[in-house]
């Protein structure tokens, strides 16, 4: 069974000018340990998507399963059973690294001492014991976006939603974010749901891609599968076909395939 399965889901915005549909009805299934790349050009619905999987905007049609539990009839079951990671960060600047995952684990209703506890082991799996009693304010880009993801890791969610997670980061702190994504599925089973603008993260992460356009899924499969469809080639570059695929580039027959 899969561990998020969508069937028309859609949402309408209401406007002064009128009724906006951001998305359309999304058919989608993601399956339970797999690293999901969901993408996109801008205005294409992925935000909107992403937050109505995460309960932060409610559906206006369709219906969906989170971690088994129904998207519209609870909503607090599937945050009990999420973790999300927004791009924008939620980290508290004002106090230590210690003190914010123990804060944290307190709100999802762990003990002091259980807080205690797995704030160590989320500083020792994600490379942060070294900077626990670190004010916040004083991490380095990578290190404060390890931090958003043990945030997010607290409670151990079925589903871990990424959303842009390697944002303004230099490339050798990109590098440990796609290891600990990596490490997330392989070590815990961990179902991650990404959504990048970034295509060779999307190419080096993902299992499958879902690219969606204009609030409607336009092509999903494997990465090597797109490219073969789309752009000639399993050896072409993800950029190619994403364009080819979003009708932003040259469509499939007006393309020489691509050497490997």
């Amino acid at each position: 069974m899969p561990i998020i399965s969508t069937a028309g889901l859609a949402h309408t915005f209401r406007t002064r000018g009128g009724p906006v549909d951001a998305v359309r009805g999304i058919d989608l299934t993601v399956r339970t340990g797999e690293i999901l790349g969901f993408l996109g050009p801008n205005g294409a619905g992925k935000t909107t998507t992403l937050r109505m999987l995460t309960t932060l905007l409610a559906p206006t049609g369709g219906a969906a399963t989170v971690a088994g539990c129904d998207l519209v009839g609870d909503p607090a079951g599937v945050r009990r059973r999420i973790g999300y990671v927004a791009q924008s960060g939620g980290v508290d600047l004002s106090v230590s690294v210690r003190e914010e995952l123990v804060t944290q684990g307190r709100l999802y209703r762990l003990s002091r001492a259980e807080a205690a506890g797995r704030a160590d082991e989320l500083a020792h799996d994600l490379d942060l014991t070294g900077v626990l009693d670190r004010p916040c304010a004083a991490l380095s880009g990578g290190q404060r976006r390890r931090l958003d993801i043990a945030l997010g890791l607290t409670h151990r969610p079925e589903v871990l939603f990424l959303d842009e997670p390697t944002t303004g980061l230099d490339p050798g702190s990109r590098a440990d974010l796609w290891r600990l994504v990596r490490r997330l599925r392989d070590s815990y089973g961990t179902t991650v749901f990404l959504t990048t603008h970034y295509l060779d993260e999307a190419d080096e992460l993902s299992d499958r891609l879902v690219i969606v356009d204009k609030g409607a899924v336009v092509a999903e499969g494997t990465p090597a599968a797109l490219k073969e469809r789309y752009a000639g080639s399993a050896g072409a570059s993800l950029q190619d076909t994403f364009l080819a695929v979003t009708g932003r580039g040259p469509a499939p027959a007006d393309r020489a395939p691509t050497a490997v």
